[in-house]
């Protein structure tokens, strides 16, 4: 079997790897280049193209692959590959964020082989964004009162798009959220507040979109995404002050009503686990969750 080199996604990878991710589209916020491209380092993901397919491997003791981007007839080939490969490495074959449609798939091309264990703390939020832009309806009340407090603690409020002319106080003011919630102490806020930094500092290479919320003329929440599919759009980053009342909420509201409204659906990605985001994230109640999960083999 040739020899197959894995390497970390870099800058100039972008327009390889977009082309390969608008091959096979999906709802599912890790197939975009700037999710991979600013993660990786992270989670020690490389990539390789096999079989004409963009296939990403994670690192680790037990490797295990991203389902490959490409044409159907050639994601079959890659998976064929990818098994051999595995074996041929001495370890087991393993896919991860492994979508139903997916899985749908495999089940079709190889029946019975396989077995899917989903991950709930990976699934992604998906609201419908004209929800999200209006919170009409009784069950988004509450948020409608969030939105009505902070416009009447802060009537100096103003909403901007994310460019050049702000881009230095919104890096200063992740600098400022970084020291305020004890990044340094926990190492997944650190990385998460890397790739915030890393995402202002290639906003326009990554070909981001994004919006600022200013109380008093200070910058206090800023949020970056993209276009994740032809109907769905993906919030990447959203930070705001804690001890501004509201302003989660309104920089939410406020970016989908300036930027997203061309969408169909707006993804805000997982909750990772954390009770109090899982929380939050329910209570915009989401049109459906992009469930993801670990593939094996049957009574592997």
């Amino acid at each position: 079997m040739e020899e197959i080199i894995f390497r970390r996604p870099a800058l100039e990878d972008q327009e390889l790897i977009r082309s390969y991710f608008d091959k096979a589209p999906s709802r599912s916020c890790e197939r975009t280049f700037v999710d991979v491209f600013l993660w990786a380092r992270h989670y020690d993901v490389t990539f390789a193209v096999i079989e004409d397919t963009l296939v990403f491997r994670d690192g680790g003791d037990d490797p295990g692959f991203a389902y490959p981007a490409g044409e159907e007839a050639c994601v079959k080939r890659a998976l064929e590959f990818l098994m051999k490969y595995s074996e041929e490495q001495g370890y087991p074959f393993k896919l991860y964020n492994v979508t139903a449609e997916n899985f749908a798939q495999i089940e079709a091309w190889f029946p019975g082989e396989f077995e899917l264990e989903y991950d709930r703390d990976q699934a992604d939020y998906v609201y419908e964004s004209e929800k999200l832009a209006t919170l009409a309806g009784k069950k988004l009340h509450g948020k409608r009162n969030h939105i009505n407090k902070f416009q009447k603690l802060y009537p100096n409020w103003s909403y901007e798009p994310l460019n050049d002319e702000n881009m230095e106080e919104c890096f200063q003011m992740a600098l400022k959220w970084r020291n305020q919630n004890g990044c340094e102490e926990d190492p997944g806020k650190n990385a998460e507040m890397c790739v915030a930094l890393n995402a202002l500092r290639l906003y326009k290479e990554l070909d981001q979109r994004g919006g600022v919320l200013r109380v008093d003329g200070q910058v206090v929440a800023f949020t970056i995404g993209e276009e994740l599919c032809e109907d769905t759009f993906v919030v990447h980053i959203e930070k705001a002050f804690a001890d501004i009342d509201g302003a989660y909420p309104m920089i939410n509201q406020q970016f989908v009503q300036h930027e997203c409204t061309g969408y169909q659906y707006v993804n805000r990605e997982d909750d990772a686990g954390s009770e109090g985001l899982r929380k939050a994230k329910l209570s915009y109640r989401p049109a459906f969750l992009v469930e993801k999960g670990i593939l094996t083999r049957k009574n592997a």
